[in-house]
C-alpha cells in the first residue's frame, strides 16, 4: 500500500491516507487519483510507512526521512517530513530530520522526561521499582 500526506498552504500535514499500489503506480498517479476522488487540487506527497529518522525499518530505501503524520512539516529543500519541534531548546538533526535535546537522554531501562526549565532529563520511573 502507498501512503500519501495532504499538505496545507504552509506545508503542514493535515491528513495521511492509503492508496492501493495498483492505483498509485507512481507518486503522480497517486496524487491524481486522490485529487480526482476528492474533487480537489490539493498538494499531496507520498510518504513511506517504514521510514523513520532517515532509515528504512525493513532495510529498503529510506524515503523523505520520516513517515508523515498530522502536524508534521514537509520541507521541500530537504525533501523530508519533520515532526513538530517538541521544545525550544531542541535542535534539528539534518541527517535524520528528528529533533534532539541539547543533553543526551540517559541510557538504561529507567523512564525519563525532558525538563525544559532545567534543560535536563528528570527521572520519572526507576526500572525494577513497582
Amino acid at each position: 500500500m502507498a501512503h500519501f500526506a495532504k499538505l496545507d498552504s504552509n506545508n503542514i500535514v493535515t491528513e495521511v491516507v492509503v492508496v492501493h499500489n495498483d492505483v498509485a503506480t507512481s507518486e503522480s498517479a497517486g496524487v491524481a487519483f486522490l485529487n480526482s476522488m476528492y474533487k480537489t487540487n490539493d498538494t499531496w506527497k507520498q510518504t513511506s510507512y517504514n521510514t523513520v529518522a532517515g532509515k528504512h525499518k525493513l532495510d529498503g530505501t529510506p524515503f523523505r526521512k520520516n513517515y508523515a503524520a498530522i502536524g508534521y512539516t514537509y520541507d521541500s529543500t530537504k525533501d523530508a517530513f519533520i515532526p513538530p519541534k517538541p521544545y525550544n531548546s531542541w535542535t534539528l538533526d539534518e541527517n535524520t530530520c528528528q529533533w534532539e535535546a541539547p543533553v543526551e537522554k540517559p541510557g538504561g531501562d529507567n523512564i525519563y522526561e525532558w525538563n525544559e526549565d532545567t534543560k535536563s532529563w528528570d527521572l520519572v520511573h526507576q526500572a525494577g521499582i513497582g
